[in-house]
């Protein structure tokens, strides 16, 4: 049956019928757009921490993670730990997403910049998701094409997971996404692990994976080729300083019920993604001697080893467990993707259709409004996902479009000098400079011009690009708010007010965004530098006390890696 057997088709079947029922649950609970784009904030750390986990986690990292540390050994491991560096930031930044009372990040671009430069986050936003939405499609795709010993094929695979997500996201919003997403994540946790033993016992454990492989560059976590200190050193600071531009990222902070829910769920929830990152990468370095054994000179498709592993290693555990692995690849799609999905429609929706076209219609018509747009960023995504490459090329444009407005993320959250004017010098200049960069007649020059140091198979590398656009956007940003008018000063104190005045859990829902409900009294700040244009507000003992102790998790992942790497040399 399609290279499936049975049980694994009940498995699966058993997942469909139970997450359409959760859609249709949810669905029956929407009654305006806050409800459909934000799940009527009411979610605690539980649901939000695998919100979080499930929103960031997807078939397509496995696949990425294991298709690169199949071709580069451990350092592929990087290719989602460059978030690792991010994770104690998270629980600084969350409780600032939350006071913004916002549905949208383009809310927040639009009410401390201009409506203009909220409409351009809204385009940026939207090619962010469309790209992202792709490369999941594909790299699950590839991964049922695997498992299925090539019986589906990848192309049709695609088209099935589009319909199954759209229809759910559709129906039940940032809610259905929030609950689908507590199942998938217990789903992916076990199965990211359930792998591995019989992957580790089929190459002979670790002694016979240093055995087997004799490049002992395989082995390190930098290596001196593509993946080298630089690379993670800049792509870790363009994910740190770009995840907060990424739409979903206001429903990861500002669904729950509190300040704590959002700062818990965001940190905590991206930890567990980064335990299991461990899984993946191990999986895909057994693969380079399983295949090897197996296999003899056939070549394997890096972006089939995760999906290939799973289906010939799963069976030999009992019936079934191909489809409970699957199910779980279709949860992180449906979770994932519909999540995105809602984002990228609520954008469309709240910052340029509700703004500009139609603002006095009914809530009811906003909801039908962005489940159409939801649908239209889709079939641009399918057509991305049939159209990029590999998952590691498709994974670097995506992280390359969310470094596009880091500037005047950051610098209008704590300069009041930043301008509209800079953020669309930053924001274009970024662009102008990836562009530029990814030009062939730049790489022939770079070749043939610059130093072996910046370059990688004979063009410009990657995380050379990042450091030249990520200067360019904060410099632009900073030059040309400093050379143009301030914003007027009563849209500061107002944005400014509320980022400074935390949200309680009995608080009403703001009427709209940056603007304290009836019976809030604003917080006098505290601020860390005593200058009228610098916001950069005291940290809490809260704050620091879980910074430092995810900074503690953080180190204690990298030595336990790094100790793993020498196991049976």
């Amino acid at each position: 049956m399609l290279g499936i057997n049975l049980w694994d088709w009940l498995a699966l079947a058993a997942y469909l019928v139970v997450v359409t029922g959760i859609g249709l649950w949810t669905a029956s609970k929407i009654k305006d757009t806050a409800d459909f784009f934000m799940g009527g904030r009411g979610f605690g750390k539980l649901s939000m921490t695998f919100f979080a986990f499930g929103a960031g986690t997807n078939g397509n990292q496995a696949v990425g993670v294991a298709s690169k540390t199949y071709t580069n050994g451990l350092s592929g491991i990087w290719y989602q730990w460059l978030w690792l560096f991010a994770t104690p930031f998270y629980w600084l930044i969350a409780p600032a997403f939350r006071r913004m009372r916002a549905i949208t990040t383009g809310d927040y671009f639009e009410y401390r910049y201009s409506n203009s430069v909220g409409a351009l986050y809204t385009v940026v936003g939207v090619m962010q998701l469309t790209v992202n939405i792709g490369v999941m499609l594909l790299g699950s795709a590839k991964v049922i094409e695997a498992i299925s010993g090539g019986a589906i094929d990848a192309d049709i695979a695609v088209i099935v997971m589009t319909i199954l997500f759209v229809a759910y996201g559709m129906a039940g919003g940032l809610a259905a996404a929030i609950v689908t997403d507590l199942i998938q994540g217990i789903l992916t946790v076990i199965l990211s692990f359930m792998i591995l033993p019989f992957a580790l016992k089929a190459v002979g454990g670790f002694a016979g994976l240093h055995e087997s492989i004799t490049d002992e560059h395989m082995f390190s976590l930098v290596a001196p080729g593509e993946i080298n200190a630089w690379h993670i050193a800049i792509f870790a600071l363009n994910a740190a300083l770009g995840i907060v531009t990424q739409p979903h990222i206001m429903g990861v902070c500002a669904a729950g019920r509190t300040e704590m829910d959002g700062r818990v769920g965001f940190a905590a929830g991206n930890l567990l993604k980064r335990i299991c990152t461990v899984a993946w990468m191990l999986t895909g370095l057994c693969g380079v001697v399983y295949f090897m054994n197996n296999g003899g000179d056939v070549q394997v498709e890096p972006d089939q080893v995760y999906g290939r592993m799973a289906g010939e290693l799963l069976p030999l555990v009992m019936p079934g467990l191909v489809g409970i692995f699957l199910a779980a690849l279709l949860a992180s799609v449906m979770s994932s993707c519909d999540a995105f999905m809602v984002s990228s429609a609520g954008l469309v929706t709240q910052n340029i259709y509700r703004r500009y076209l139609a603002t006095d219609k009914d809530e009811s018509h906003y909801v039908m409004v962005g489940r159409i747009v939801g649908f239209l960023i889709v079939c641009f995504s399918v057509w991305f996902a049939y159209s990029v490459e590999d998952i590691p090329k498709g994974l670097e444009t995506f992280w390359k479009i969310q470094g596009m407005m880091t500037g005047a993320f950051w610098v209008g959250l704590y300069w009041r000098r930043a301008n509209s004017w800079g953020a669309w010098a930053g924001t274009l200049g970024a662009f102008a400079v990836m562009w530029f960069t990814n030009l062939p007649f730049f790489h022939a020059w770079a070749a043939n011009t610059l130093p072996e140091f910046f370059l990688w198979e004979g063009e410009f590398r990657v995380w050379c690009q990042m450091a030249c656009y990520l200067t360019t956007g904060f410099g632009l940003c900073i030059v040309v708010s400093l050379l143009t008018p301030r914003v007027e000063k009563s849209r500061l104190d107002r944005f400014y007010q509320c980022l400074h005045t935390p949200v309680d859990a009995e608080e009403p829902h703001a009427p709209e965004p940056f603007m304290l409900p009836e019976g809030v009294e604003p917080r006098e700040p505290k601020k860390l530098i005593n200058h009228p244009d610098m916001e950069f507000p005291v940290p809490s003992m809260i704050g620091m006390g879980g910074f430092v102790f995810f900074w503690i998790c953080v180190g204690a992942m990298i030595w336990f890696v790094f100790s793993m790497s020498q196991w049976g040399a």
